[in-house]
């Protein structure tokens, strides 16, 4: 198929069109929320749903889709998560009912499977000299994603409705879903490939069992008896999945894959650098809308709140891009490390010297910038640890934990301006964001050296052996 190998160089603006939509059907519900509260009717928690429906629906999705990307090819999966997504934005977009709204979303929230697919698709079409640097700019996109999200969410309600901005993903979807069609090329299904489907079943439950009972924590009560039960059947599911994943051929997720340096240490990393991203997501905005009479607010609008973020996702998703430059260079593991330091130093900064404006941009930005230079680093890690079957699923899991970190930040974050009243919460809250930081810093000491530099994409021999072992178990 000519036209789509000569279209390979497309394959990172593909990924950019698949992951910006999907970052913006995420982020577009959030400055929207009030609206939509009185559009439907609901109440604020109902409301609330809306994130919470396509959160869970994304947690399950990602790795399950990376696992079918790896069986089945990435570009019929591509496809069909394009079109399932595309009819979930669609959906939300003319619902008319809270319930219609919720399946709307969780429909869009499969969308979250073009991660992985992305990553599967640039290391195989994408040159090792360049593959870093589209790793990175696939990892940045998240960030761009709420940035212009919330810059554009106030004309777009005010001028048109809120209904309109759930038309916004949409136009990256379509785009994507041709140009996936045009330029990514077919590949054969695995012979003899079957899905663990009791393995994504028993996923599912614990996962939606567990982030429900953390998402809705603050709301229940941490003690309720809805939070431990849920809790309770998480941990129940848990240890079934884990059985199953330990006797099944194929598993859904190969637990010996996580176990490998290269992989364990970068999802660690991606752990709290969700934390990080999500938890300043919601200190830096209230602080900028604070009465100034409170005596530490500024009075600020939610346009200066949104402002005070697009600086920060710019340079997120800069970093993002020159950190395949910066990998070759000196590898990933120094990617992650300077990251994280300057993370940690941002926070810092801000978590003692926040009485001006200008103090909280200069602390937003360097967040920003190292968050882009660490989410690029876990993600090149993960995809050089594994086996190029593999990449998948494993990048699968590694979005997956970075969503369940990002689901920690604003809890966490909320707690603790709970509990510590006035400015001291938000001293307490940044500083909190700058210890997790400071824990990547040993995680990226870890990291096996050499694996952002090889040029082959090539396996660590922990991973080789691990398809050694398998193709002769399906031989």
């Amino acid at each position: 198929m000519p036209g789509r190998e000569g279209g390979r160089g497309l394959v990172p603006l593909l990924g950019f069109l698949g992951v910006m939509a999907y970052s913006l059907s995420m982020a577009v519900m959030t400055p929207a929320l009030p609206q939509v509260q009185d559009g439907l009717g609901t109440t604020p928690a109902g409301a609330a749903w809306t994130l919470t429906a396509m959160t869970l629906s994304a947690a399950v999705a990602t790795p399950v889709v990376g696992r079918l990307g790896d069986l089945y090819g990435p570009r019929r999966v591509l496809l069909a998560v394009l079109v399932v997504a595309t009819a979930g934005s669609v959906t939300a977009a003319v619902a008319w009912s809270v319930p219609v709204m919720l399946l709307g979303r969780a429909l869009s929230g499969i969308g979250s499977g073009v991660f992985p697919l992305a990553y599967t698709i640039i290391r195989d079409a994408v040159p090792a000299a360049r593959r870093a640097s589209a790793v990175g700019l696939m990892s940045s996109m998240l960030g761009l994603g709420g940035a212009v999200a919330w810059c554009i969410a106030g004309p777009i309600i005010d001028l048109l409705g809120w209904r309109w901005l759930l038309w916004v993903p949409v136009a990256g979807l379509v785009p994507g879903l041709a140009l996936a069609w045009w330029i990514v090329p077919r590949s054969d299904r695995r012979e003899g490939a079957s899905v663990d489907w009791w393995g994504a079943v028993l996923f599912a439950a614990w996962m939606v069992a567990a982030l429900t009972a953390v998402t809705e924590g603050m709301e229940w009560g941490w003690t309720s008896p809805g939070v431990l039960g849920l809790l309770a059947v998480a941990a129940v599911s848990a240890c079934a999945w884990l059985r199953v994943e330990s006797r099944v051929a194929e598993p859904l997720i190969d637990l010996r894959l996580m176990r490998l340096r290269g992989v364990w240490t970068a999802n660690a990393a991606s752990l709290l650098a969700g934390y990080s991203l999500m938890a300043g997501g919601l200190l830096f905005p209230l602080l900028v809308q604070l009465p100034e009479d409170t005596g530490h607010g500024f009075g600020g609008t939610a346009t200066q709140a949104a402002l005070l973020q697009l600086p920060a996702s710019i340079g997120m998703t800069v970093a993002g891009m020159t950190a395949g430059l910066l990998d070759r260079r000196f590898g990933s593991r120094a990617v992650l490390f300077g990251g994280a330091l300057l993370t940690a130093l941002g926070y810092g900064y801000v978590a003692f010297q926040h009485d001006a404006l200008w103090q909280l941009y200069a602390g937003s930005i360097a967040r920003g910038i190292g968050l882009g230079f660490a989410y690029a680093a876990v993600a090149t890690l993960v995809v050089a640890a594994v086996p190029p079957s593999e990449t998948g699923v494993a990048t699968g899991v590694n979005t997956l934990i970075r969503t369940v970190g990002a689901s920690l930040g604003p809890q966490i974050s909320a707690v603790i301006l709970v509990m510590v009243p006035g400015e001291g919460g938000y001293t307490g809250g940044f500083a909190m964001s700058a210890a997790v930081m400071v824990a990547v810093l040993p995680l990226a000491l870890l990291v096996p050296r050499g694996r952002g530099r090889r040029r082959g994409g090539a396996s660590s021999e922990p991973a080789a052996g691990i398809e050694t072992r398998k193709t002769a178990g399906r031989s």
